[in-house]
């Protein structure tokens, strides 16, 4: 009698073994989900989803994800609202506009807390009021820098249009070609261009970082796709979030894509880089919802509506919010 039982429980045991390890090997042979994500430029600043690719981080997450390079926030939250990206960066200004008009875009992480942009002046430029009858270059009229730093000026207790003449000059590098030949005072600059202006001599007035809150490197997505595919969501996002704390702990592997990305092998340009998005990139990536005078300043220019609206109809906190909770961002730092 004892022999059949333990026979029949040997079988069941089989039987429960093969359906557990059919089961895995079911999991393991399904196929990834393919989604687009939106590279919105060639910088260090896209860094993350670069990280993610090669390290194979979506993979783990049940993702193929292809990344494709887009041009600004205007064509990224088309792209979107067209079906033909899953997720990207958009700024919050745009993602505003666009949900002014009808859409339904919706902003579930903020990677960077500010701008990467400084504003370099002439030594003998020291103090903010000195910048009045000054000459100052940014890319162009209405950039967001042009916005940024007449933002600052206006906080500063000038008139950013009668106190200062603005001209439109190209790239970081021409811009401080121009400060060095004298033909303006102030220049709008980014890493490394900023670099290099302090190298010759030129000093910070501003940072913009440190003067005004404008999130940036957003996850951006439609609220309908968080509604009908959560599940793809949150996997897109929690290897968003894996991809942050992998930069941080493996240095090497982060400049070597960086450098495969940027098609650079500029030691400086790439330590450089490091150095500064190993402090800006936010562990624990919540949607920015608080001190977001600058960015309803730079919309109600064109819809003062925008006044009457608060952030978190723009914003979900919920799935970072699920992913902190459950102590998965914690594990990612050894805690």
């Amino acid at each position: 009698m004892r022999t059949m039982i333990s026979r029949h429980s040997l079988i069941l045991s089989l039987v429960v073994g093969s359906v557990f390890l059919f089961s895995v090997a079911q999991a393991q042979d399904r196929p990834l989900k393919k989604i687009s994500w939106g590279v919105t430029s060639l910088s260090a600043s896209n860094w993350i989803p670069w990280i993610a690719k090669e390290a194979k981080i979506y993979e783990k997450n049940g993702l193929d994800v292809e990344l494709i390079l887009v041009k600004g926030s205007g064509q990224t939250s088309a792209a979107i609202l067209g079906g033909s990206l899953f997720a990207a960066p958009v700024a919050v200004p745009q993602v505003m506009m666009a949900n002014l008009g009808g859409a339904d875009l919706v902003n579930i992480a903020h990677t960077v807390p500010g701008v990467q942009s400084k504003l370099l002046v002439k030594r003998e430029i020291k103090r903010p009021e000195d910048i009045k009858g000054k000459r100052i270059a940014t890319s162009s009229l209405g950039s967001l820098g042009d916005f940024l730093f007449k933002y600052i000026i206006r906080k500063n207790g000038m008139d950013p249009i009668r106190d200062v003449t603005w001209l439109s000059i190209g790239t970081p590098g021409e811009r401080l070609q121009a400060l060095a030949s004298g033909q303006v005072d102030a220049a709008d600059l980014s890493y490394p261009a900023d670099a290099q202006g302090l190298r010759m001599g030129y000093r910070v007035l501003w940072d913009a970082r440190k003067e005004v809150v404008y999130p940036s490197m957003s996850v951006v997505t439609r609220r309908k796709t968080v509604q009908d595919d959560r599940d793809t969501v949150m996997r897109m996002l929690k290897s968003h979030v894996e991809g942050i704390a992998y930069f941080k702990a493996h240095k090497e592997f982060s400049i070597k894509v960086l450098s495969k990305y940027l098609r650079t092998n500029d030691q400086e340009l790439l330590e450089g880089s490091y150095e500064i998005f190993s402090k800006d990139f936010i562990s624990v990536p919540y949607p920015i919802m608080k001190g977001l005078e600058a960015t309803y300043d730079y919309v109600a220019a064109t819809r003062p509506e925008i006044r009457g609206r608060k952030p978190e109809e723009f914003m979900d906190p919920s799935l970072i919010a699920e992913l902190d909770k459950s102590g998965f961002i914690k594990k990612l730092y050894g805690q």
